[in-house]
């Protein structure tokens, strides 16, 4: 049985989305994706205190730090970087059944456990840094799911590209962008 089920523009006469759109819809399903589970996570996991002991914040910026204020701004950056690895295996991602997992199996193995520096969580991490393994691991509560919800949520919007779907994810990731210059602004 073929995994090809899902109708789809993306067949195998096509060579896939061309790369704007591929640009346009991973920078927008990251970014939001990216603050939805960042807003989670910092919310259910309590970020601020542990960044706060001095054995993380000699190395990860604070919360009033502007710099991490304006992070959600960058994520349009990272979706560029993610589609420039996605544009080249388009028929592995799209157009067929379990695409997503396959773009979920993909940025888990090599953007978490099997980064080349030592990122927390990673192999490389958790051989050569002196943070425990357990620790490392409970950035996974944020990262896996996020890793998930970007490989649905971009697959479906190739796959099934509608005009309705654009429209709401253009004005959340517009809002997306908008909120941290207001919050910056707002303390002011």
């Amino acid at each position: 049985m073929s995994d090809r089920a899902v109708p789809n523009p993306v067949t195998e006469s096509s060579i896939g989305p061309h790369f704007p759109e591929l640009f346009v819809k991973t920078a927008v399903a990251h970014t939001l994706t990216y603050m939805f589970m960042g807003i989670i996570a910092m919310t259910t996991l309590h970020y601020r205190g542990p960044f706060a002991k001095p054995e993380v914040a000699c190395f990860m910026r604070q919360f009033d730090d502007p710099w991490l204020k304006a992070g959600p701004r960058f994520q349009p950056l990272r979706g560029l970087i993610f589609a420039l690895a996605f544009y080249p295996i388009p028929s592995a991602l799209f157009g067929r059944k379990f695409g997503w997992a396959v773009m979920w199996w993909l940025l888990v193995a090599l953007g978490i456990l099997g980064t080349f520096g030592p990122a927390g969580g990673s192999l490389e991490g958790m051989i050569y840094t002196t943070t425990p393994p357990l620790k490392q691991t409970l950035g996974y509560v944020e990262m896996v799911p996020q890793a998930l919800l970007l490989s649905l949520l971009l697959c479906y919007w190739v796959n099934h590209p509608k005009k309705w779907l654009n429209w709401i994810l253009g004005i959340l990731f517009f809002l997306s962008m908008a909120l941290p210059v207001l919050g910056f602004f707002a303390q002011r």
